[in-house]
């Protein structure tokens, strides 16, 4: 079988999955949960993307210690600021802010840009699986 017709399988899977009924479960969601299964994430787990959200990385001078609530906030329904340029972020709960997770171009954008400041390096697959499950939930 080839890897075309596996992406659209595990999408259909994906897809046909009984999900909470909230704008998160998106296309762009199903179509990302989807390829990142692909790539080895075959078991999002929103508790991981909790934990993952949470946790405070360090990296020394250039890269002071972060989370994801350093911008973002504990409460996903609130808005957040940068801690650099203190411009305001809108929500992150799909359930508040209906833009939130509905475009593959800009999620995958925000997992490359913020998991590097963050983090300091690309999120793996599972990693970024978990975070939507985490995410979406909210």
């Amino acid at each position: 079988m080839s890897a075309m017709k596996i992406h659209f399988l595990l999408i259909m899977v994906f897809a046909c999955l009984p999900i909470s009924n909230t704008l998160a479960d998106s296309e762009a969601v199903v179509q990302l949960l989807g390829e990142y299964a692909v790539q080895g994430a075959n078991k999002p787990s929103a508790e991981k993307g909790r934990l993952l959200w949470e946790r405070v990385f360090t990296g020394g001078k250039r890269f002071p210690e972060r989370s994801c609530t350093s911008c973002h906030r504990q409460n996903l329904k609130q808005a957040g600021r940068h801690v650099r340029t203190k411009k305001s972020i809108e929500p992150m709960a799909p359930s508040v802010n209906p833009e939130r997770l509905t475009s593959v171009q800009e999620i995958s954008k925000w997992f490359k840009r913020n998991c590097k400041w963050t983090i300091g390096r690309e999120c793996t697959a599972s990693e970024k699986a978990s975070l939507l499950a985490y995410l979406k939930q909210q």
